[in-house]
């Protein structure tokens, strides 16, 4: 598994939002605390608000806020759900599981699905709170 940019940037979008818990943030605001471009940081918060992360306000002091508290944000299911599957290689993957020929013989599949494992359970039991409150 690889995080991209855009989920990079969800997440800093996300911290910036929990940060500001309970008010609305201008697309300008999170950019200049989150060193996102404006254009690029559009289309996250988008993708975001129509993944239930996100609310937004219209209007001359609005922006964007958290649609859910902070504790309620699963690092892990804002991964999944830009990125897609946590495993490191298909034949391990629980979603988007893909054949392999050596299915039967493959000495390294147990090692992957550790690996996959190791990543969803820090995902799973991190949430936005955690991030925000520095408690890893």
């Amino acid at each position: 598994m690889k995080v991209s940019s855009r989920g990079e940037y969800a997440l800093r979008a996300l911290i910036a939002l929990g940060l500001q818990e309970g008010n609305v943030s201008t697309i300008a605001d999170i950019s200049g605390q989150t060193l996102v471009p404006v254009a690029y940081l559009e289309q996250i918060l988008l993708q975001l608000k129509m993944l239930g992360y996100l609310k937004s306000k219209r209007g001359k002091n609005g922006g964007y806020m958290l649609a859910k508290a902070p504790d309620q944000i699963v690092i892990g299911d804002v991964i999944r759900s830009l990125e897609g599957p946590l495993a490191p290689m298909g034949c391990v993957s629980i979603t988007s599981y893909e054949a392999c020929p050596l299915e039967g013989t493959c000495l390294l599949k147990p090692f992957w699905a550790l690996i996959r494992d190791s990543i969803a359970q820090l995902l799973d039991q991190t949430t936005l709170a955690h991030l925000i409150e520095r408690k890893l």
